[in-house]
């Protein structure tokens, strides 16, 4: 049974939602702020958070912040009623499953919490917002949360996640090509990366992959897939 943690200084609001995700048979938490959620985090596993941004004490951005150190691979979504708050991009570039308004759309949070996938973070650099967009999408549909940037130096900003993989672009602003990749392997040693690319031939030699534009998007996402369960299945 998956487990599930709500968090909102709202607790009647919280446990609405929970009743509503335990009645297709998950198994739900309720946590009135982020210190108490932060203390549920360390002591228990969980399969998602979903977390309220603003709260009295630590925020929803601050929250997702320490979760990271106590449990980096925690699926995160968070709600909010306020689409213009500042805090949403530090807690996007923490990496998060979603941000949805609020009130939330039970369809919608039932699909993600259905899939969301512990571990699944994937760094995605694209300079094409469109792209990029599209591709945050499809691999949020099945499960994976990402953390974006759309130039060379973007890329650097990244250090703090940990992603199990990256999709990136071979030309950038701010580079020569495969600049990007070059960073994030240094950044993340090891990290499979899996180039999209107009321009194949510039693609970096240590490519776990090369998907030339236009690509299969389905194709792509199965790379990627197997890519996480080379993860989940090594020692």
């Amino acid at each position: 049974m998956r487990r599930y943690l709500f968090v909102d200084d709202n607790l009647d609001l919280a446990e609405n939602l929970a009743e509503i995700v335990a009645d297709h048979g998950a198994a739900c938490e309720l946590a009135g702020g982020g210190a108490e959620a932060l203390a549920r985090v360390e002591r228990s596993r969980f399969d998602a958070v979903v977390t309220d941004m603003r709260m009295p004490g630590l925020s929803g951005a601050e929250l997702v912040h320490a979760i990271r150190q106590v449990d980096p691979g925690l699926p995160a979504v968070v709600l909010t009623a306020h689409a213009g708050d500042a805090d949403l991009a530090a807690a996007r570039r923490e990496g998060l499953l979603a941000v949805l308004a609020k009130p939330a759309p039970i369809g919608r949070l039932l699909a993600l919490l259905d899939v969301a996938r512990r571990d699944g973070l994937v760094a995605v650099v694209e300079d094409d917002l469109a792209l990029l967009d599209n591709l945050t999408e499809a691999l949020r549909l099945r499960g994976f949360a990402t953390v974006t940037a759309s130039t060379v130096l973007d890329t650097d900003r990244l250090g703090p996640t940990r992603p199990f993989a990256a999709l990136a672009d071979v030309r950038l602003p701010g580079g020569p090509d495969g600049a990007a990749a070059r960073r994030l392997e240094a950044l993340f040693p090891g990290l499979p990366v899996v180039a999209v690319t107009a321009f194949p031939a510039g693609a970096p030699a240590g490519a776990r992959a090369v998907f030339p534009k236009p690509f299969d998007t389905a194709a792509l996402l199965d790379a990627v897939e197997r890519i996480h369960a080379e993860r989940k299945d090594s020692p």
